[in-house]
């Protein structure tokens, strides 16, 4: 298969490239806790010697930023930061890192008297001065309000968009080239229409791929690769990440996955065009990482699976989210929505909250509210 790639321009993470002619990056994010020094490093390290060409770290407090500073002399991979919501953190890990990755929605969680425009000139300073690339993350549970305030409610798509595009506008003008952005959803073909739409309008900018939240196998491999063939067969994607929902030693599943997806597009072995069936159960759970605070939702994300099969033939959205961070508004637009806390388990439906539950109580609840659901549809 002959795909001619977008001419986007390189950027350096670290040893590797990504844009251009480079090949295509593979990428995943560590689960453990980042305080666990031994636990990240071997993570990072298993990921790297699997091929991954940049790991991720998510750092939301000092004690993180310490604990980076030792990781970092434990590994020889191409490290990026996720700054989550404290983007102060920038000056703290970028001495430790190749890449920042900060998301335009959470800029507002601190300082908020500060304008969003001076937090990025500090974030792109900081990257300046430490020889860092930056990635610009845009996720579809945490849009900037401000961006999300001009669009119609029921466009989900447009204030994705629209944020990437100021962002980079924001960027350039204070003379920094050196970023990617990603634009992500749960559904692959949101995935596609944003990404499409983004290279359409500027195709200089390389693109980081990938499906939020896209699930456990092999469910999440299928829907990540609907949206990475219709995009990369398109010449579109510069790097990308397969998020799954699984345990901390297949963790390099990810990377396996990617790989395997990036070739198969080559070599022609497509499996699309194809959608997801939109008459059947979907349950989206998001990737194990570092900011999960109770491994047992992995295990949870599993058993949810299981005992939702008996609702597989209906059109039904499940959500079940890992952490407090993404968690509570990317479960906005499931029809039922679990994000988990260290103790307890928030069930959500829609945007309205059904209540905090144990981690043994919480599928009981939830099968008695999807039986709610169902019968509701059934009139």
């Amino acid at each position: 298969m002959t795909i001619t790639r977008n001419k986007t321009r390189s950027v350096r993470i670290g040893s590797v490239q990504i844009g251009s002619s480079h090949p295509i990056a593979v990428q995943s994010m560590t689960a453990t806790h980042t305080q666990d020094i031994d636990a990240t490093v071997g993570q990072v390290n298993a990921l790297h010697d699997a091929g991954a060409d940049v790991v991720r770290i998510a750092v939301d407090s000092d004690k993180d930023a310490i604990a980076l500073a030792e990781i970092r002399r434990q590994t020889r991979a191409n490290l990026s930061v996720d700054l989550q919501e404290n983007y102060r953190l920038a000056e703290k890990v970028a001495p430790h890192v190749d890449k920042i990755r900060y998301n335009p929605g959470h800029l507002y969680h601190h300082e908020k008297n500060r304008s969003w425009q001076d937090k990025v000139a500090y974030i792109a300073r900081v990257a300046i001065e430490n020889d860092c690339a930056i990635r610009i993350g845009v996720n579809c549970g945490s849009v900037d309000p401000a961006i999300k305030a001009k669009f119609d409610p029921a466009d989900d798509v447009g204030p994705i968009l629209a944020s990437g595009i100021e962002h980079c506008q924001h960027l350039e003008q204070l003379g920094f080239t050196r970023f990617a952005v990603s634009m992500k959803d749960s559904d692959p073909a949101k995935v596609v229409r944003i990404n499409q739409e983004f290279a359409r309008l500027r195709p200089d900018i390389p693109l980081h791929l990938g499906v939020t939240e896209a699930g456990l196998p092999p469910d999440g491999i299928i829907k990540t690769r609907i949206a990475f063939e219709q995009l990369i067969g398109r010449g579109i994607g510069d790097t990308i990440r397969v998020s799954l929902t699984v345990p901390n030693p297949r963790k390099i599943e990810e990377i396996q996955a990617g790989k395997e997806i990036i070739a198969d597009i080559y070599a022609g072995r497509l499996r699309s065009v194809v959608s997801l069936d939109p008459n059947s159960l979907n349950i989206i759970s998001c990737p194990s990482c570092s900011r999960v605070e109770n491994e047992a939702f992995v295990e949870l994300a599993q058993d949810v699976k299981e005992m939702t099969q008996y609702a597989k033939s209906h059109a039904i959205t499940i959500a079940v989210m890992g952490c407090r961070v993404n968690g509570p508004g990317e479960t906005d637009d499931a029809d039922l929505g679990l994000w988990c806390g260290p103790t307890r388990v928030n069930l959500k439906k829609g945007q309205q909250s059904l209540g905090a539950f144990t981690y043994e109580e919480i599928l009981p609840v939830l099968k008695k509210e999807l039986d709610k659901l169902i019968a509701s549809r059934c009139v």
